[in-house]
C-alpha cells in the first residue's frame, strides 16, 4: 500500500469515526434524552397556574361547622420574568410578612419556571401587590382554615401548615380525606412568561376535599369547656381536662384540655408553647387514677361472685373495720382514721361510698393475680383503646410475671397503675353499660360533596362483665353520689352515679408533697346511662379531694347537658 493510499484510508476512517460519533449523539439526543428535552421545552414555553382545592369541612355530630375555610390567595413568581429582583423583594416582603432576604433568595432561584412566594395571603396584601405592577408576580385563589369556636376543641381538631397540610389532631389523622386535588390553568407563553397571542388556555378543575363529621356535640363541648376552665382558674390548678362519652357506643361527645390556645391565632413562632398547649393530654398522657379505679376492681369482684368464685365477696359481705393492712411489709391505709365507728363493718356498696382502700386491697388479693389481670386486660388497661387519634399512650401496668402481692394490693385501689383519661373513661363506661367495650371514636362519618354522610358504625372490641353485674355496680355507684363521697355531683330529680378519686403525684420516684390529682367519673341516668364524664384536675391548690374539686365540675357539666338537651327530671 502506497503512502497516498494509507493517507486516504486514514481520512476515511477518521470521517467514519466522526460520523459514528455524530450518529451516536443524535441517537442519544433524540431517543434517550428526547423526552427530557421535550419536557424542558414545554416547561420553558408553557405556564401552569395552580388552582388550590378547598380543604374539607369538619362538622360536629349535628352538622354544625366547626372548622371551615375563608378566601385567601397564593402568590407566585416567575424568576426569569422579574427584572429588578432586589426592588421586587424589598416591596413584596412587607406585604407578605416575610424577610426580605428570604424573598430575594426565592426570586434568584434557578432551574424552575415558578416559585411559591406565599400561601394563605389576605386580600389587602394581594391588592398591594397588584398596585406595584411588578412583572413576573401573580396570584391565584387559595383558602385558609377558619375555626368557628376559637380555642374550643383545639387539641382535638389540631391545625394545618401554611400550605394546608394537616399537622396535628383530626386535621392530621384525616388529612387524606380532607385534602382535595389541586387543579391548574395551563397556557403557552414567551420566554419571560407572558401569554402568547392565540394560545389555548386549558383549565383543570380542582377537586375539593371531603368533610369529616365528628362524634363531638359542640353544645356539650362548650358546656364542658366552660366548666373545666372555671375549675382550673378557681383552684389554681396546673391543668384540667374532661371527656364526655356516650357509654353505649364510646362516641366522644366532648373532650377538653385546659390551658388551651386559639386555633385562629396559633403560636407558630413559639414551638415549645405550641407543643405544650396542643397536646391532647386526656389521650396522650398517663396519671395514677386513685380511687376512681375502684370501679374496675368492684366490677371484677361482682362478676366473679356471680360466676361462683368463692374467693370473691358477695354484695352483703361485711368487711372488717380495720383501717390498715400490711402486705409484704407495705402498710395499706384508709384515708380515714375510722374514729367514732366511721367505716367500720361495711359492705362493698359502703366501701365505694367511703372510698376505703383496705377493702379493695382485700378484693384484689382474694381474686389473685391471674384472675384480676384477666379483668384488667378486658378493661383495656396497659393497652391503647384504638381511638382515631395519633399519639395515644399505652398506660402503665406492672407486667403480670413481675407483680408482687403489695403491687396487686395497691392496683386494687388505683395506685401502682397509670392510665390515660380515655382508658379510664372507657373502662368505667364498659362496667356500667352492661359490659360492652367498644373502640372509642372521634369521627362519626365522611361527608361527601353532595352533603351525604357515610356513617361509621361502633366497633365492639370485647365484653367485660355481665349485664347483671353491671346493673348491681350502677346501683352501688348511684349510692356514692346520693349519700357517699360523690355528694357534690348530686342533681335533684336526676339519677346521677359516680366515683371520686384523689391521688398523690410522684416525682423522681418519691411522693411529691402537696401535689395531687383530683378526679371524678360519673354518669346519668344511673339505671340507663346515656352520658358519662371523667373530670381530672391536676395539682389544685388548697382543697384537693376529688369530692370537693372534681365532683362539682361533673355536676356542672351534667346540668349543662340537661339544659341544652332538654332532659326532663325523673318522675
Amino acid at each position: 500500500m502506497t503512502v497516498l493510499q494509507k493517507r486516504l484510508l486514514s481520512v476515511v476512517l477518521a470521517i467514519t469515526f466522526i460520523f459514528f460519533i455524530i450518529a451516536a449523539r443524535l441517537f442519544y439526543v433524540q431517543v434517550i434524552w428526547g423526552r427530557e428535552l421535550v419536557m424542558r421545552a414545554s416547561d420553558q414555553w408553557n405556564r401552569e397556574i395552580p388552582v388550590v382545592a378547598a380543604r374539607g369541612l369538619i362538622y360536629d355530630r349535628n352538622g354544625t361547622v366547626i372548622a371551615g375555610n375563608t378566601q385567601s390567595y397564593a402568590v407566585f413568581a416567575r424568576p426569569n420574568a422579574v427584572g429588578d429582583k432586589a426592588y421586587a423583594a424589598a416591596m413584596l416582603a412587607p406585604l407578605l410578612g416575610q424577610d426580605e432576604g428570604a424573598v430575594l433568595k426565592k426570586l434568584h432561584k434557578s432551574g424552575v419556571s415558578e416559585v411559591t412566594l406565599a400561601r394563605q395571603t389576605g386580600r389587602a396584601a394581594v391588592e398591594g401587590i397588584i398596585s406595584l405592577g411588578i412583572d413576573g408576580i401573580y396570584y391565584s385563589p387559595d383558602t385558609s382554615r377558619a375555626y368557628a369556636y376559637g380555642d374550643a376543641l383545639c387539641q382535638v381538631l389540631g391545625f394545618t401548615s401554611s400550605d394546608g397540610l394537616g399537622l396535628s389532631g383530626i386535621e392530621k389523622v384525616y388529612n387524606d380525606v380532607l385534602s382535595g386535588i389541586d387543579g391548574s390553568i395551563l397556557y403557552s407563553s414567551d420566554i419571560v412568561g407572558n401569554l402568547t397571542d392565540g394560545t389555548d388556555i386549558v383549565y383543570r378543575e380542582a377537586v375539593d376535599g371531603d368533610g369529616i363529621m365528628l362524634t363531638i356535640d359542640i353544645d356539650i363541648q362548650l358546656v364542658a369547656e366552660q366548666a373545666v376552665r372555671r375549675v382550673c382558674l378557681s383552684s389554681g390548678a396546673e391543668s384540667a381536662s374532661c371527656i364526655v362519652l356516650d357509654p353505649n357506643s364510646f362516641e366522644v361527645l366532648a373532650m377538653v384540655n385546659y390551658p388551651s390556645y386559639d386555633l385562629n391565632d396559633i403560636p407558630r413562632d413559639e414551638p415549645e408553647v405550641l407543643n405544650s398547649l396542643s397536646r391532647n393530654t386526656i389521650v396522650c398522657d398517663i396519671y395514677e387514677p386513685g380511687s376512681t379505679f375502684k370501679v374496675v376492681t368492684a366490677a371484677a369482684n361482682l362478676q366473679e361472685y356471680l360466676n361462683g368464685n368463692t374467693a370473691a365477696f358477695s354484695p352483703t359481705y361485711i368487711f372488717n373495720g380495720s383501717r390498715t393492712r400490711s402486705v409484704d411489709g407495705t402498710t395499706i391505709r384508709c384515708w380515714s382514721d375510722h374514729a367514732n365507728g366511721k367505716h367500720s363493718s361495711q359492705t362493698l356498696a359502703l366501701a365505694l361510698n367511703n372510698s376505703c382502700n383496705p377493702c379493695f386491697t382485700d378484693i384484689a388479693l382474694a381474686l389473685g393475680t391471674n384472675v384480676f389481670y384477666d379483668y384488667l386486660t378486658l378493661f383495656g388497661l396497659g393497652n391503647v383503646t384504638g381511638i382515631d387519634f395519633a399519639g395515644e399512650a399505652l398506660g402503665m401496668l406492672v407486667p403480670q410475671s413481675l407483680v408482687r402481692d403489695c403491687d396487686l394490693a395497691r392496683i386494687g385501689f388505683g395506685q401502682t397503675v397509670a392510665v390515660t383519661g380515655l382508658q379510664l373513661a372507657c373502662a368505667v363506661a364498659s362496667a356500667v353499660n352492661g359490659g360492652n367495650y367498644y373502640v372509642p371514636s372521634l369521627a362519626r362519618g365522611v361527608v361527601s360533596k353532595d352533603g351525604s354522610v357515610e356513617e361509621l358504625s361502633p366497633v365492639l372490641k370485647n365484653t367485660t362483665i355481665s349485664e347483671r353485674a353491671s346493673a348491681m355496680l350502677c346501683e352501688m355507684l348511684e349510692g356514692v353520689v346520693a349519700e357517699g363521697s360523690g355528694k357534690n355531683a348530686y342533681i335533684e330529680g336526676y339519677r346521677v352515679a359516680g366515683k371520686t378519686g384523689t391521688a398523690q403525684k410522684y416525682e423522681n420516684g418519691a411522693v411529691a408533697q402537696g401535689k395531687y390529682v383530683s378526679s371524678f367519673v360519673g354518669f346519668f341516668p344511673a339505671n340507663e346511662p346515656r352520658y358519662l364524664a371523667l373530670v381530672i384536675v391536676d395539682e389544685p391548690q388548697g382543697a384537693y379531694y376529688g369530692s370537693v374539686v372534681a365532683a362539682p365540675v361533673a355536676a356542672e357539666i351534667f346540668n349543662g347537658i340537661i339544659s341544652v338537651k332538654n332532659i326532663p327530671p325523673v318522675e
